[in-house]
């Protein structure tokens, strides 16, 4: 907290609170009107009159009480903006500890797997289970509750690794992130037109049903813009992040348009760094993860290992 915002929440607790001491004192006892009885000196339809009453005794002394409480709140805990309290409490020492409380816990339950190869963990079903449980917290959101993605979201259920699928390199990706580069073509492909041609192209490399002709004409041009990341076959390059052109696999859509709008404009994937989560849960995780790639089926922790981390 700043110092000005620090002065601003003390004047405004002083405020608050000697306001409120002078509001009870301020009503206390009865002012007697002009008229010298105990009202307000306020008369209605002739013969109305508004008594001046006093808070009950009990009452005013709730209400003092509740603000000597107060005072001894803010000397006690941190309420005079950013000055601690005469114990030195925090909430930001208090969520702190914690949090290394709740470590310290982790780090136990981690402990039988941080000497096991990933390769290993891939069968071991306390990992698989807990890996589950990590994964569905933090990666469901973009790759979804089953691991197979969505469009811009890669797959994790099939074999095709754009970064590469060894325990390395997905450990790499989920510590590090990823970030894929694809420029647009549009201009340096001559327009329209010349995206038109490498869409057939690259339909062509996937023995997908293509223009034979539009195809031709886009191989000189994929051979000189394009091959350096993608393959003289549309084989790709796992050292650039560059995907396979040859298979089904398609990141944002393998229909003509989508293709095209990928050559004519280009993409931008990032896959956020995930390093905050600690060495232990992400190896847990990309344990898991390596799993689906290997079955192409989800696994399902049980309900004893659902509240396990």
């Amino acid at each position: 907290m700043s110092f000005g915002w620090s002065v601003f929440v003390i004047v405004l607790t002083l405020i608050t609170v000697l306001g409120s001491l002078w509001l009870l004192f301020a009503t206390a006892h009865v002012e007697k009107s002009k008229t010298g009885d105990e009202t307000t000196g306020h008369v209605w339809d002739g013969d109305l009159r508004e008594y001046n009453k006093p808070l009950p005794r009990w009452w005013l002394w709730l209400f003092i009480a509740t603000i000597v409480f107060s005072a001894g709140y803010v000397a006690v805990f941190p309420g005079f903006g950013s000055l601690p309290g005469t114990f030195g409490w925090t909430s930001d020492g208090e969520l702190r500890e914690e949090l290394r409380v709740h470590e310290e816990r982790a780090r136990a339950i981690f402990a039988e797997f941080a000497t096991q190869p990933i390769e290993a963990l891939v069968n071991n079903p306390r990992a698989q289970q807990m890996g589950r449980n990590l994964y569905a917290t933090h990666c469901t959101g973009c790759h979804g509750a089953d691991a197979r993605g969505n469009r811009g979201f890669p797959n994790l259920t099939d074999t095709d690794w754009q970064w590469g699928g060894d325990a390395a390199s997905v450990v790499k990706t989920i510590n590090e992130g990823r970030i894929a580069a694809m420029p647009g073509w549009r201009d340096a492909l001559g327009g329209d037109a010349g995206v038109t041609a490498m869409v057939e192209y690259v339909k062509s490399l996937s023995n997908r049903s293509h223009n034979p002709r539009l195809a031709a004409e886009a191989k000189p041009k994929y051979d000189m813009l394009c091959v350096a990341c993608h393959g003289s076959k549309g084989e790709g390059n796992i050292a650039l992040g560059s995907p396979h052109l040859n298979d089904p696999v398609w990141l944002y859509g393998g229909e003509t348009e989508a293709i095209f709008q990928s050559i004519a404009v280009g993409r931008n994937g990032n896959m956020p760094a995930h390093g905050w989560l600690g060495e232990d849960r992400i190896r847990v995780i990309a344990s898991w993860v390596m799993a689906q790639a290997v079955s192409t089926e989800p696994v399902v922790p049980t309900a004893a290992a659902a509240g396990g981390n």
